[in-house]
């Protein structure tokens, strides 16, 4: 491979490459390719996969492996060329094939580099920081997802209520016909959760155990299966059993079922304390998140068409993932959506502009700082998404784009520079939603947080410990 010309083009932050790549690595190239696809192909007087690249090209063709030779070899070689130039290119290069022969081939690459960064100020920024208050409300609402988790169904020996299951028999008909999907027995429905189509449920209210009743309804016009939508049915429904849900006791057994305390006290100030460190994160990610977009206008840049469009791609490409690990294609949705692609890439341009601008924001920080991410830094960070995950090291660190990792780190490291020399004007949120400017300090909101923390139950282990403790000492 040999770069025979450079050309700048500083106005559009590109780099033209004229680059040549010699007979010797094409041939290498159209070598690879015949023995992939030797297999394949049949030659008469020849066992399959046996027939020599000479007579195969004799018959289809000496270009027969030209363009997947191409394929393999031309990225390779514009990568070399642009290490070899030292370029920071940020999108993918636009090729276009020049020459192509058995003597090897040409091709011109577009580069499009990284544009140049003005920084301005980006320490001493200022904006609101919400005070992570809590209130009994917000413990309440923490401590029901433990009391939903330990709340039992009892039989009771009253009609069905909303919020209780009824335990039913049904089959559906359509003109005196049970249909597809409409029977089932032993079926426990909650009252109220909306399963059923509408009616239904409220139909069921009122039953007792024992009860028989014929529920008439008709399907949505909506309803996905065309021979019931907008049909009239009936179900005949037998209720066997009304269960009705029984909240635990809240009291210190109940605490120490479900958590590692003694009491319901302290169980609720652990809750507490939950919450509050919650609503600290949030704070914190909402105070950054107002830095950044203070200091993306500490920057006088130009963004390069081909560097959105490019991230424009990323943000296709992982919604796409998305979608898919939902069993939904990206054609699929948007079918369902009634778009087309060009309409996504639109409304994606505004969040890859912004995107593209706050990573390069932080990248001017980091330069500024002069931080710098090692390989035992990356290493560091892997491990701990290892052990955060609960899977080997190896599973991690397999694939992984360990620079654009040094990236991430390093754009972190500048954001913490950034909140670190920044100025937090502490707001209050009060109970009516309305925001005041208070004047408690950084100081006394991360005394707050270090304030003592509820006592955990004592473990069996530390029991055994102090009685032979107490026996020494006799």
């Amino acid at each position: 491979m040999t770069v025979k010309s450079v050309v700048e083009n500083k106005e559009k932050y590109e780099v033209e490459l004229i680059v040549e790549v010699s007979a010797e690595e094409f041939e290498a190239g159209l070598n690879k390719v015949y023995m992939k696809n030797r297999g394949s192909i049949n030659v008469p007087g020849f066992r399959k996969g046996k027939a020599p690249r000479k007579v195969i090209e004799g018959m289809y063709g000496a270009g027969v492996f030209y363009e997947e030779a191409l394929e393999l070899v031309y990225p390779e070689a514009c990568n070399a060329a642009i290490a070899e130039k030292g370029l920071d290119h940020v999108a993918p290069p636009q090729v276009e094939i020049l020459t192509l022969g058995k003597e090897g081939f040409s091709f011109k690459a577009t580069v499009t580099v990284r544009p140049e960064v003005t920084l301005k100020e980006y320490k001493g920024l200022e904006a609101d920081k919400v005070l992570p208050t809590v209130t009994e409300a917000a413990v309440d609402a923490e401590l029901k997802m433990y009391v939903d988790r330990a709340t039992q169904l009892v039989a009771v020996d009253r009609a069905a209520e909303l919020g209780d299951t009824a335990v039913i028999d049904y089959v559906g008909l359509k003109d005196n016909v049970p249909f597809a999907g409409g029977t089932a027995q032993d079926y426990s429905l909650e009252l109220g959760s909306n399963t059923f189509i509408p009616g239904f449920e409220d139909g069921v209210v009122g039953m007792k155990a024992g009860d028989v009743k014929d529920i008439e309804l008709s399907f949505p016009e909506t309803y996905h299966a065309e021979e019931l939508a907008g049909a009239a049915v009936v179900f005949q429904v037998k209720c066997k059993e009304v269960k009705a849900k029984q909240p635990p006791v809240l009291d210190d057994e109940f605490a120490k079922d479900v958590s590692e305390f003694d009491t319901m006290e302290e169980f609720r100030a652990s809750l507490k304390e939950k919450v509050i460190d919650r609503n600290m994160q949030q704070s914190e990610a909402q105070f950054r998140q107002a830095l950044l977009g203070q200091l993306c206008d500490q920057i006088e840049i130009e963004l390069p068409a081909a560097m959105i469009e490019t991230q424009v791609d990323r943000f296709v490409d992982n919604y796409a993932a998305r979608l898919e690990q939902q069993g939904i294609t990206m054609d699929m949705y948007m079918q369902y959506m009634n778009i087309d692609m060009a309409k996504i890439r639109e409304d994606l341009r505004e969040p890859a502009i912004l995107q593209t601008k706050q990573q390069l924001a932080l990248d001017a920080v980091a330069a500024a700082e002069g931080i710098v991410i090692s390989d035992e830094d990356v290493d560091a960070e892997v491990k701990k998404a290892a052990m955060n995950l609960g899977v080997p090291y190896e599973r991690v660190s397999e694939g992984l784009d360990r620079e654009n990792l040094k990236k991430d780190l390093a754009r972190d490291k500048a954001m913490a520079v950034v909140a670190e020399n920044a100025k937090a004007k502490l707001v209050e949120v009060a109970d009516n939603g309305e925001v005041e400017i208070t004047e408690i300090t950084k100081e006394e909101v991360e005394a707050e947080k270090a304030e003592e923390k509820p006592k955990k139950k004592t473990t069996r282990k530390k029991k055994t410990e102090e009685v032979k403790e107490e026996k020494v000492e006799e």
